[in-house]
């Protein structure tokens, strides 16, 4: 990994995501909406802004699915290669500690991964009419609060000081 392979993997991100949204927001920008203006939702969402559109949205819907799937599929794709890279090396590790060391520190990193994309695989992959705006909400709330709010508890509780003060935070105090 050297630090031009990084600059270069930053950008290519930055600009694919943003020419991504360029491509939905000029879109979206040509919508017409006449009816109610407020959107049911915990913020201002594609799906849930296409539901007060009076246009015809069928095409917005297809573009979304066919920019969505690969900006999932593609780094999710990256992450089982390199995970099943990692996992092949952790395995010729040759003690047993060393790999259940290794195992833990990249379980949390994977349940973290798991949960950011299986719920944003489900809400702009894959849109079901019939999912209720609910659970719709609760999905994307655990993309866009829940994962980035344990991400540091996760990989703090990794440390031993951080260990050693929640331990004295909790149990400290009544001894």
């Amino acid at each position: 990994m050297t630090n031009i392979f990084c600059a270069k993997s930053v950008i290519m991100c930055w600009f694919l995501g943003n020419f991504i949204s360029f491509i939905v927001t000029t879109t979206l920008s040509r919508l017409n909406f006449c009816g109610p203006n407020i959107i049911d939702h915990l913020f201002c969402d594609i799906v849930p802004l296409l539901d007060l559109s009076c246009s015809d949205t069928l095409f917005i819907h297809l573009e979304i699915f066919l920019l969505g799937v690969p900006s999932v599929m593609i780094p999710t794709t990256i992450i089982v290669v390199s995970y099943t890279y990692i996992v092949i090396s952790v395995l010729r590790i040759p003690s047993r500690t060393g790999r259940q060391k290794a195992f833990s520190t990249c379980s949390s990193h994977l349940i973290v991964v798991s949960i950011f994309y299986w719920t944003m695989f489900s809400v702009y992959a894959l849109p079901n009419r019939e999912q209720t705006r609910v659970s719709n909400k609760l999905l994307s709330l655990l993309y866009t609060v829940f994962t980035p709010l344990i991400n540091p508890i996760i990989y703090s509780l990794r440390n031993k000081d951080i260990k050693k003060a929640v331990h004295q935070a909790f149990y400290g105090q009544l001894m």
